[in-house]
C-alpha cells in the first residue's frame, strides 16, 4: 500500500486541476452568454429626398426629319437639242421670265423659215382657187358649166383654205419651239440645282428632263419629319414644334405643323408618318437637305409644382410607413387599409421621427423625369419628399436573445432611419 500511495495522490491532484479548468471555461461561457455584449451590424434604410419645386414643364414627341425649300419648281425643256449657253448657276437669284439657258437655235430658226414658206405657198394656192371660183361662177348660171365641174372647183378652194390653216399651225409650232429653245424661269426665286452644262444634249421625246430647280422662297423652310405610329396620335395641325440642326447646335428654331400626310412609310417593320413643319428662315441659316431633330410640344404647364417621377414610384416597406397625412386623414393606418389605396397616386414625406408619411396627390402631365402636382392644399412648394432609399449598415449591440432571434432589418424599435438629401 505504501508503494501505491504517492501515485494515487498524484492522480487525484491532476483530476482536481482538470476539473478546475473545466469549471473556469464553463463559467466564462455562461458569463459571455448572459452578460457579455458584442457589436453587430443592422441594415437600416437611408432615404434619398428632394424638395417639391415650382417651374414649367412640357411633354414632347421627338423625331428626325429633313429641311426642304418652300415652293420648289423643276425647270425642264419641251424641245430637244444641244445646250448652247447657260446663264444661271447655283444660288443665283432669278426673276420670272429670265433666260436661264439657250439651246442651239439654228435648227429651230430653219424650221420657222420653212414653215413661213409653206404658209406663203398655201395662201397662193388658196388665191388661185378663189379666182377660179369667181371666174367660173357666171358660167354655172348660164349653164355652160356642169354642177360636177363646179363642185370640183369649190373643193379645190376649200382644200387650199385648209392647207393655209395647216401651214399656219405648223408655223406657230415652229415659232413656239424656237421660243422654248430659250429656257426661262417660271417664278422669282433662287437656283438650288443646275443639271446642265454647255454642249450637253437634252432629249424631250419621252419625258421632260429637269435642268434647274428653283426655290420660290428660302426665307421659309419645311421640315418633313418622320413620326412613329405610336406617337402620331399626339400630333395635330397647328401644333408648335422646336428643332435643331447639326450646323447650328446652339440655335433652337421654331415652327408649326402644317400637314400630316396619311400615307405611311414602312422600313424594317417600323411604320412612320410624314409630318410637315413650316418654319421661318429669315437669317438664311437653314439650307435644303439639313437633318433636323424635331420636338413636337404636346402639352405645356407653366408655374406649377413639380416633383420627380421617382417620388411617385417610391414605395416603403409596410413596417416603415407611419400613416397618411392630410386634412381629415387618420394616421397609423394598418397595411390592410393602405392596401386598398395602393394604386392611388401618392408621395411620401418624413415625419418628426424620420419615418415615411404618405400624402395623396393629384398628378398632372409628365415628361418622364418630372411630374406636375395639382395644388390641393396637401402639397406645397419646398416640401421634402422621398424619391428612393438605399440600405446602409449600422452598429447594433447584441446578446443571446438577439443572436437567437435577430431582428429584421428596418423593423420597428430599432435604429431610426436617416434621411439623405
Amino acid at each position: 500500500m505504501n508503494g501505491t500511495g504517492p501515485s494515487e495522490k498524484k492522480r487525484k491532484k491532476i483530476k482536481i486541476f482538470l476539473a478546475g479548468i473545466v469549471l473556469v471555461l464553463i463559467s466564462a461561457g455562461i458569463w459571455w452568454v448572459f452578460a457579455g455584449q458584442g457589436q453587430g451590424e443592422l441594415q437600416v434604410p437611408v432615404y434619398q429626398t428632394e424638395k417639391i419645386v415650382r417651374g414649367d414643364l412640357e411633354t414632347l414627341v421627338s423625331s428626325t426629319g429633313t429641311t426642304a425649300a418652300v415652293g420648289t419648281v423643276e425647270v425642264g425643256t419641251q424641245v430637244s437639242g444641244t445646250i448652247s449657253k447657260v446663264f444661271a448657276d447655283y444660288n443665283d437669284k432669278v426673276k420670272k421670265g429670265q433666260v436661264l439657258a439657250v439651246l442651239d437655235l439654228a435648227l429651230f430658226q430653219s424650221a420657222v423659215s420653212e414653215n413661213e414658206a409653206n404658209v406663203m405657198e398655201a395662201r397662193a394656192r388658196l388665191r388661185k382657187a378663189e379666182l377660179e371660183c369667181t371666174r367660173n361662177r357666171p358660167l354655172v348660171a348660164q349653164g355652160h358649166l356642169s354642177a360636177q365641174e363646179w363642185l370640183s372647183l369649190e373643193t379645190d378652194r376649200d382644200l387650199a383654205s385648209a392647207a393655209v390653216l395647216s401651214a399656219q399651225a405648223s408655223l406657230k409650232k415652229a415659232k413656239t419651239n424656237l421660243e422654248n429653245a430659250r429656257i426661262r424661269s417660271p417664278i422669282d426665286g433662287t437656283v438650288i440645282t443646275r443639271d446642265i452644262e454647255e454642249g450637253q444634249t437634252v432629249a424631250a421625246s419621252y419625258s421632260t428632263p429637269t435642268l434647274f430647280v428653283i426655290a420660290e422662297n428660302l426665307s421659309r423652310v419645311e421640315i418633313e419629319a418622320n413620326v412613329d405610329e405610336s406617337d402620331i396620335g399626339q400630333i395635330r395641325v397647328g401644333q408648335e414644334a422646336r428643332f435643331t440642326v447639326q450646323a447650328y447646335p446652339d440655335d433652337v428654331f421654331t415652327g408649326k405643323v402644317t400637314q400630316i400626310r396619311l400615307k405611311p412609310t414602312t422600313i424594317s417593320n417600323v411604320v412612320t408618318y410624314t409630318v410637315v413643319v413650316d418654319a421661318e428662315n429669315e437669317r438664311g441659316h437653314l439650307l435644303p437637305g439639313m437633318t433636323a431633330t424635331v420636338d413636337f410640344i404636346v402639352a405645356r404647364a407653366e408655374d406649377v409644382l413639380l416633383v420627380s417621377s421617382g417620388a411617385l414610384r417610391f414605395k416603403p416597406d409596410s413596417g416603415e410607413l407611419n400613416g397618411e397625412a392630410g386634412p381629415g386623414d387618420e394616421r397609423g393606418q394598418g397595411p390592410e387599409k393602405q392596401g386598398k389605396r395602393e394604386h392611388a397616386p401618392r408621395i411620401f414625406t418624413l415625419d418628426s421621427q424620420g419615418k415615411p408619411l404618405m400624402v395623396k396627390v393629384r398628378p398632372g402631365i409628365s415628361d418622364g423625369n418630372q411630374t406636375v402636382l395639382l395644388e390641393d392644399g396637401k402639397v406645397t412648394e419646398g416640401m421634402v419628399v422621398i424619391k428612393g432609399s438605399v440600405a446602409e449598415k449600422g452598429p447594433q449591440k447584441t446578446n443571446i436573445f438577439s443572436k437567437l432571434a435577430p431582428s429584421r432589418p428596418g423593423g420597428r424599435g430599432r435604429n431610426p432611419a436617416r434621411a439623405m438629401r
